[in-house]
């Protein structure tokens, strides 16, 4: 691959903050734009800041236009959003489908999304029926190379306060010698190993629509090696 420009949407989240950490160490990389609501430092020198508007397609697209790849690791929660479902759909399908349709236009022929294991259109369950809607709307965008990546629990720092999702780290490593089979899918997955695979992912520009889940997941980032 030769040497491209990345943007990252959710940045300053778990899995955003170490696809920077990845990105920035592997020289197959010129510059990864971050485009975030409020301004920040820089915090690298190959990384570029974009302060964006999400509401404004054209804000977002100023910001990615002559991007080779697109990760998308942004999402919220319940308590942010205070059981707001409407504020849920902006953040979490409005930008992702938003930006797929943006990386089109532009001709942004690789996209990495963060997608939940179990995600299902027709799921019962809000988060799941969510992003099941996601994974359906960009699919139909006739973009190259497209990968969703369905964790389960993630593993890893995060600078917001979490206290279930810390409850929930703690059991599943009690639990995971259990989970063999269809279950595997559900064990708890280091964010670090996520952004890794995202970003082999990218470097291989396999064509088509791609979906990972733990297994997937764990091969991808341990076949993937930084360019020195």
């Amino acid at each position: 691959m030769s040497k491209h420009i990345a943007s990252i949407i959710g940045a300053t989240g778990m899995i955003g903050t170490y696809l920077q950490q990845v990105l920035t160490e592997d020289s197959s990389f010129d510059t990864i734009r971050i485009l975030v609501r409020r301004p920040m430092p820089r915090p690298h020198p190959k990384i570029e800041v974009k302060l964006v508007d999400f509401s404004d397609p054209e804000s977002v697209k100023l910001a990615i236009d002559g991007s080779d790849s697109l990760f998308c690791a942004i999402g919220t929660t319940q308590k942010k959003v205070k059981g707001d479902r409407q504020a849920y759909l902006k953040i979490d399908f409005d930008i992702p489908v938003k930006t797929a349709r943006l990386c089109k236009e532009l001709g942004i022929d690789r996209m990495a999304i963060v997608s939940a294991v179990g995600a299902n259109s027709r799921s019962r369950n809000f988060y799941l029926k969510l992003k099941g809607h996601v994974e359906d709307a960009i699919s139909l965008e006739p973009i190259a190379s497209i990968h969703f990546f369905q964790p389960s629990i993630l593993l890893g720092d995060r600078q917001e306060k979490r206290p279930m999702e810390k409850f929930a780290q703690r059991m599943v490593r009690f639990v995971h010698p259990l989970m063999q089979g269809g279950l595997r899918k559900y064990r708890a997955i280091e964010g670090l190993e996520v952004a890794q695979a995202m970003v082999q992912s990218v470097k291989l520009g396999l064509p088509g629509i791609h979906r990972y889940t733990y297994t997937d997941i764990q091969k991808l980032a341990a076949s993937y090696q930084p360019t020195l």
